[in-house]
């Protein structure tokens, strides 16, 4: 599984890089920290939910910590998402490269 750790994620946000972020946590996490843009669709609607991502565009999976976007990651693979874990998730985010942003 491919990875990306979060100072590699900010400089491809801030150089506008084709890709979709997709965000896998749940609807009261997004409300203490988010990137944005942001696609959000909790893990457990994945099954239902996985054809509204676009298959043409890379993706970056983040959650709290990385453990749950690594989980989605190894699902949406095999279905011809070409998709990357964010190491550390929301949580690195926030420690690293926005300190503003509210930990929990």
């Amino acid at each position: 599984m491919k990875e990306i750790d979060v100072t590699e994620l900010k400089k491809r946000v801030d150089k506008f890089f084709s890709f979709t972020l997709l965000d896998v946590r749940e609807p009261h996490e997004i409300q203490f920290a988010n990137i944005e843009p942001h696609v959000h669709i909790p893990t457990g609607m994945l099954p239902v939910r996985h054809e509204e991502i676009d298959k043409e565009k890379p993706i970056i999976v983040i959650c709290h910590t990385g453990v749950r976007s690594a989980q989605v990651c190894q699902y949406l693979e095999p279905l011809g998402y070409d998709v990357t874990n964010l190491e550390g998730g929301i949580d690195a985010w926030s420690m690293q490269v926005d300190p503003s942003g509210p930990r929990y």
